[in-house]
């Protein structure tokens, strides 16, 4: 029998081997969060199957051998009736265009006893007219011997001596924006319906109003401004950009949300620094809910500023850790999963903003404080570098702007909402590509703002787009805050 053998090694090569098993982890979790990036589902929803019953390793057991008989019958198969697709009725706002067929070689004196009706959808195209004003004039003849010609005031137009209509612009604007159409797929689709429409046209066109929508932004841009409580993300937008002449400079849009009162503003930035938000945000003063990016930290305004964090950027840490160490990760999903569950159940009994408190103070306020000792009992057992560790320390370095959502009804638990309104943009990029100058960029947070506070609002954007630009030349300066997509 042989003795176990001791290797003794010294403190800077333990050193070493704790280093490199922690570089080991590090490179483990990149090379899972790229599989995962390539053929990973993409939800986030989190469903703990531990309670379930595995479906291939099932327990061995010993089989206990029972006496067998042999039973043999004989049944009548029921005939199984064929169940036919519920077809959903057609919107009774479309217009019916009625076609009846006569039955051929009907005898005199038949009487009518009904009739069977068939509704079918058709479509077609996009109708595109000229819109021809005449406006006669006239000879006015004086006492004095004296003649005047009298002609009728031209209406308002969007672009002054242009040829391009209200129900134009906004059509391009949201196929754009909204449909995520660029100028060039627009113009041969116009080039089907025998319409030659180039893209510099397109674009001048859109341009043109969204310049118009210059001052009711600078009033959406007042009013987010006098809010008290807001959330804030930034997404970024490739600028063309005469500096940096066969690439693109990487501009931002920094958005702002209020989710009480249903407001976006995208504000363009050339930078991702903290110089957008610190001029922004100047006269800011309320709480402020982002991700754990770092040029929130340090305003000028921070003195008047009160942070919350989101829920749903831990729980993406915890679901990437997954593969790390399931046990620690499920077990922080699972809490996380019991708080989302009260937000749902606040949503589903359209709680009141003092209810909503009501609940979360008794029901997610236990679940937090169980999180918060668990989160410090970990933290100190697993590697700084592995994915766990991570997701420990992002979730406990902002432990307490994540647990102040309790406090106001009107927080909310994420940053979620504020997301759906970037996705636009996210979609948009991947179809026309970057921005061709800093002003143009600009542009598009204008309409960009419109656009997602109408979604938000539940209003139709080129039905808005379209009063809009009809309205805005009469419209003056105290009164042009009537025409946001939600009044105030």
């Amino acid at each position: 029998m042989t003795s176990a053998e001791t290797i003794t090694i010294s403190k800077v090569e333990y050193q070493q081997f704790l280093e490199q098993k922690a570089r080991i982890g590090w490179l483990e979790n990149q090379l899972a969060q790229l599989k995962r990036l390539i053929f990973g589902a993409k939800s986030e929803r989190f469903i703990d199957y531990s309670g379930q019953l595995c479906l291939f390793e099932v327990p061995q057991e010993t089989p206990i051998e029972k006496p067998q008989i042999e039973i043999t019958y004989t049944r009548t198969q029921p005939e199984k009736e064929k169940k036919h697709p519920l077809r959903a009725e057609l919107p009774a706002h479309l217009e019916r265009k009625i076609e009846v067929i006569e039955p051929e070689n009907i005898a005199p004196g038949a009487k009518k006893i009904g009739e069977a009706i068939t509704e079918i959808l058709e479509y077609e195209p996009a109708s595109i007219y000229v819109r021809q004003i005449v406006r006669p004039k006239y000879i006015v003849e004086s006492t004095d011997e004296s003649t005047q010609i009298v002609i009728a005031d031209l209406p308002s137009l969007p672009i002054p001596k242009g040829n391009a209509g209200a129900s134009m612009i906004a059509h391009i604007a949201t196929s754009k924006f909204v449909d995520h159409l660029p100028y060039y797929r627009q113009s041969q689709i116009y080039k089907r319906q025998g319409l030659h429409l180039p893209e510099s046209t397109l674009g001048g066109w859109c341009n043109a109003g969204s310049r118009l929508l210059e001052l009711p932004y600078q009033s959406l841009k007042s009013i987010i401004r006098s809010s008290d409580y807001l959330m804030a993300d930034e997404t970024p937008m490739p600028v063309l950009t005469a500096d940096k002449p066969g690439s693109t400079h990487k501009g931002y849009f920094w958005v702002y949300y209020d989710p009480v009162r249903k407001l976006v503003l995208f504000d363009y930035r050339k930078t991702r620094g903290r110089e957008g938000p610190n001029e922004l945000l100047e006269n800011f003063s309320g709480h402020l809910q982002t991700d754990g990016y770092t040029a929130y930290n340090n305003l000028d305004n921070q003195a008047n500023i009160t942070q919350l964090a989101c829920f749903a950027h831990v729980r993406r840490k915890f679901d990437i850790s997954l593969d790390n160490n399931r046990a620690l990760a499920t077990h922080a999903l699972s809490l996380i999963q019991k708080l989302y569950d009260i937000e749902r159940k606040a949503r589903e009994e359209e709680l009141s903003y003092d209810e909503i408190k009501q609940i979360r103070q008794q029901d997610a306020k236990p679940i937090l404080e169980e999180m918060e000792l668990w989160l410090k009992e970990q933290i100190n057992l697993v590697l700084p570098k592995s994915a766990i560790g991570g997701a420990l320390a992002y979730t406990l370095t902002l432990w307490p702007r994540l647990k102040r959502y309790i406090e106001d009804g009107r927080f909310q638990i994420d940053n979620n909402l504020i997301e759906n309104s970037i996705r636009k943009v996210a979609l948009g990029r991947k179809n026309y590509l970057f921005a061709g100058s800093h002003e143009a960029a600009q542009q598009a947070a204008i309409i960009y703002s419109m656009f997602a506070t109408c979604k938000i609002n539940g209003i139709n954007p080129e039905s808005w787009l379209k009063d809009t630009l009809s309205k805005i030349q009469d419209c003056s300066a105290k009164q042009v805050h009537t025409l946001l997509p939600r009044q105030i």
